[in-house]
């Protein structure tokens, strides 16, 4: 089986220290990214570590897939203890980074300790540098950009955090190429209790790696697909989501919006200028966006950040949530969470639609200015106070692919070990159905879901390992990502389900069981499809692995 290459880089900020070891044993067994971060954290982080504290550890890592150039590729990996979930959490982002972090010739880079300054982590094939930063603190991700230029870098190279990490804002992101997001779960709040405003990766000593012919198939063929996304990317979904009853309304107390043309895939259409991609894809399904009417450039919006910054604010205006999106990429915070928890106080407040608000709120979250303070928390923790529902699952928000009326998504946002996130399990592909017909499920209930679930849920943990984008589904046949990672395809699937048994392990050591396998509804069907969900993975029936 095909895995990535080189040490691990082990940084130590305490001592402003690196040194390297061997990790070809956990490169075998788990491939890379998303594998290979969940086991060094399992062996290297104590199960009763602080998330904020110094005994959590960051770990960057790149699969074998990112030695190649082909399309979908453009990926790397983030793992740590979540202080949103307070459990162990993974999250990967698009853009440039990764080929630059390959270039080091590390496979993973590990960030140890805690800092007595803010700085800048400097990696690259030549060493480690640790550069004071003090007149850095409180800029904006674009700022940071900027700073590296000097240094002969630019945006591709950093992985930084904003005000947001700084005030360690419990769903913080941490951002490279300033607008792709390590995004989900709070790991910039992570960094930033680490005092490190951000990291570099460059150097010149990638692994030289042959692939088969069939990544330059992959790579084809994403070049001559006519897919919709490459247009409106996932903002194509808004209104269909709508028609179907599946869309996020009013914090979640609705599931279609009559104002879903306002914010549709048409509409961000309308507004793109010009094409943007990842690393070495030609599949392109970015969204550079631009209102002339105001000069506002950003890219995106993507449709959970229409749904949470749109429809579950009641906001049917695009510019209003290209407006929130693009704060939260230069403040460095989920668009997703943020949203939701913006969302929450709107309904507190009785003030759905007020676009001002929210661009004001989204402000004060990330600089944790009055009621921003509070939100910053996070609506696990101040749901009560806002006097709302708690619409969250291990602490996470939920994200759009509503599982009332998906009822298998709602099962994977109840089992995923990183909480209510739509790309840990994806049955809504599915359901909806966004697959052929043949692999369609029927919406409702339960039947055949589990199985379904479980074999999604591996491999999407072995993509997230490889590395390899989600959207790669109409190119990437099962057979195709066989060859590229030179094993049988059941094979793969295995090393997917003991990455999924290891993030439950750790997280049944920090106190998770059944009870945080729910959700704030219920579905016909649910108790016993998770039974049947354990019993398929041959867990106990509480919910821990043996």
């Amino acid at each position: 089986m095909r895995s990535a290459t080189g040490p691990l880089l082990s940084i130590d900020l305490d001592e402003q220290t690196a040194e390297t070891e061997s990790i070809d044993d956990v490169l075998d067994a788990f491939v890379g990214g998303r594998g290979v971060g969940t086991k060094l954290a399992y062996d290297r982080v104590p199960f009763d570590a602080d998330p904020l504290g110094s005994e959590n550890r960051l770990t960057f890592a790149a699969g074998p897939l990112q030695t190649a150039r082909t399309s979908f590729t453009g990926r790397m990996n983030c793992t740590g203890l979540s202080p949103l979930t307070d459990g162990i959490l993974s999250s990967n982002a698009g853009g440039f980074l990764s080929r630059n972090a390959v270039a080091t010739g590390y496979s993973a880079v590990e960030i140890a300790g805690e800092s007595d300054e803010l700085l800048i982590v400097h990696v690259s094939d030549t060493g480690v540098g640790f550069e004071p930063v003090p007149e850095l603190a409180g800029a904006a991700v674009s700022a940071v950009s900027e700073h590296v230029v000097g240094r002969g870098l630019d945006a591709s190279h950093v992985a930084c955090i904003g005000p947001a990490g700084e005030n360690l804002v419990r769903f913080a992101s941490i951002m490279t190429s300033e607008s792709r997001t390590f995004g989900r779960g709070g790991l910039g709040a992570v960094l930033g209790s680490k005092n490190v405003k951000a990291i570099t990766f460059s150097g010149d000593s990638a692994p030289e790696t042959e692939f088969p012919a069939v990544a330059s198939d992959i790579h084809r063929d994403a070049a001559e697909s006519d897919h919709v996304m490459k247009r409106q990317g996932t903002a194509s979904l808004t209104e269909f989501a709508s028609q179907v009853g599946a869309l996020p309304t009013h914090y979640y107390s609705e599931l279609e919006f009559e104002g879903s043309d306002g914010i549709s895939g048409d509409r961000v259409e309308e507004k793109k200028f010009r094409k943007g991609t990842c690393s070495a894809c030609a599949f392109a399904c970015k969204l550079p966006t631009r209102d002339e009417a105001s000069g506002l450039e950003t890219e995106g919006p993507e449709f959970e950040t229409v749904m949470a910054f749109g429809s579950n604010c009641g906001i049917d205006e695009i510019t209003s949530v290209m407006k929130s999106n693009d704060l939260c990429d230069e403040l460095g915070m989920d668009t997703i969470s943020c949203g939701a928890t913006v969302a929450a106080y709107l309904e507190s407040e009785d003030a759905f639609g007020d676009a001002e608000l929210v661009h004001a709120l989204v402000e004060k979250i990330a600089r944790r200015e009055g009621m921003g303070d509070v939100l910053a928390e996070g609506i696990d923790r101040i749901h009560d106070e806002l006097g709302v529902e708690n619409w969250s699952s291990k602490g996470m928000p939920f994200a759009a692919h509503d599982g009332r009326a998906l009822n298998g998504q709602g099962l994977a946002f109840a089992t995923s070990n990183r909480g209510a996130d739509h790309l840990y399990g994806g049955l809504y592909t599915y359901e909806y159905p966004l697959v052929e017909k043949s692999e369609a499920l029927d919406p409702e209930g339960m039947a055949g879901k589990p199985e379904k679930l479980v074999a999604s849920e591996n491999h999407n943990a072995l993509l997230d390992s490889a590395i390899c984008c989600k959207f790669s589904r109409t190119v990437l046949t099962d057979k195709r990502l066989a060859t590229l990672l030179d094993a049988e395809y059941e094979r793969l699937l295995e090393t997917g389900a003991r990455i999924v048994a290891l993030e439950r392990r750790f997280n049944n050591e920090r106190g998770f069981d059944r009870s945080d396998d729910d959700l704030p509804y219920e579905l016909p069907g649910f108790e016993d499809a998770l039974d049947e969900y354990y019993r398929l993975r041959d867990w106990n029936p509480d919910g821990t692995v043996p």
